[in-house]
């Protein structure tokens, strides 16, 4: 037979402690202030010799976790951290370290463009802009997508048309493999921009040039082009 007692056998006072003690504690977790997102908790990353001592020979594979604990930075165990409170100063040094990590890596530019350059805070945005912009000049061939993107983001999102002419003007001028929808995007801002004198200039230049092989993009160029001069008066072909 077992020696242990029965519950029943339990002194009714002992039972009431026991329940008032757990009562007690779960009343006093529940009036503890919810843990507070932070956002300060971001610091400024590592110089870049450090990390690659760090990285053990392998800075690919670093720049591809800090990625990862960078984008997961507003979630952490029981606090959120709204990406529009995040230092964006910090944001853009810590982009910037992992892309010395890894040269070729995109990620940090889409993340850049799309992830923290849509956060509906104007300054920001043009903040993540920037480094994108200042970004694509290091390598344009290669980034050339993610300053497309910007000047959707400057265009609609800001409807900030210089600003989107700005990065329009270097796609065209400074990613000479970029696709040629790219290249154009200059003359269609220009045109929502009523600049329709320039716009039907570059239009023309680009159709002269040969540059365009496909035969049905040539064809709606053209017609835009026609549009143009019926717009500013010019006489058409």
């Amino acid at each position: 037979m077992s020696n242990e007692r029965s519950w029943r056998d339990v002194p009714t006072a002992a039972v009431v402690l026991l329940a008032a003690s757990l009562t007690m504690q779960l009343a006093w977790h529940a009036a503890q202030p919810r843990p507070r997102a932070e956002a300060a908790a971001l610091t400024a990353p590592p110089d870049v010799n450090v990390l690659n001592a760090a990285s053990l020979g392998e800075p690919v594979t670093l720049a591809r976790f800090l990625m990862l604990w960078l984008q997961a930075f507003d979630n952490q165990p029981g606090i959120s951290i709204p990406f529009r409170e995040l230092d964006y100063g910090l944001v853009t040094q810590w982009l910037a370290r992992i892309l010395e990590l890894d040269p070729r890596g995109q990620y940090p530019l889409l993340a850049a463009a799309r992830l923290y350059g849509e956060v509906p805070v104007p300054d920001k945005q043009r903040r993540m802009l920037e480094f994108v912009y200042q970004q694509f000049l290091l390598d344009p061939n290669r980034r050339w997508p993610w300053l497309a993107h910007a000047v959707f983001v400057a265009k609609h999102l800001l409807r900030d048309q210089p600003l989107a002419l700005k990065y329009a003007g270097a796609l065209a001028e400074d990613a000479p493999q970029a696709p040629d929808w790219a290249k154009q995007m200059r003359i269609f801002v220009l045109e929502d921009m009523g600049e329709l004198e320039d716009a039907k200039i570059l239009l023309g230049g680009l159709l002269d040039s040969g540059q365009i092989k496909d035969p049905a993009e040539y064809k709606f160029l053209s017609r835009r082009l026609e549009e143009l001069k019926e717009r500013t008066g010019s006489p058409p072909h």
